[in-house]
């Protein structure tokens, strides 16, 4: 369940931003056109993105410009995305990353 958030969109010059909607772990999340995937969870305040492979606690975004790696998500079934470095797309799937990414099978195999 999202908290409130803190973070908010800043007006945009143009009057109308198409809306976009795509999914976070089972949820519909709105958007507007150009949004990261970062600055559209925050938003509807959903703070954490992943947990830590060490402890297991909670990460989110940090530099939002994509020195940090700590918002990494999957995005339709690609492991390890930097959610603030890719816009969101309409009907795009975004699923927290849990624990160490596995390295044999993975669909974001490069």
């Amino acid at each position: 369940m999202p908290k409130d958030s803190t973070f908010w969109h800043l007006p945009r010059p143009e009057p109308h931003a198409l809306a976009v909607t795509f999914g976070f772990e089972g949820a519909a999340v709105a958007a507007r056109t150009g949004d990261t995937v970062a600055s559209a969870l925050l938003a509807a305040g959903h703070n954490t993105f992943r947990t830590s492979s060490v402890s297991g606690s909670a990460r989110g975004p940090f530099c939002m410009m994509g020195a940090c790696f700590e918002c990494l998500v999957e995005i339709d079934g690609i492991s390890n995305r930097q959610a603030c470095m890719i816009q969101v797309r309409a009907g795009m799937i975004v699923r927290r990353m849990v624990g160490a990414r596995s390295l044999v099978g993975d669909a974001g195999d490069v």
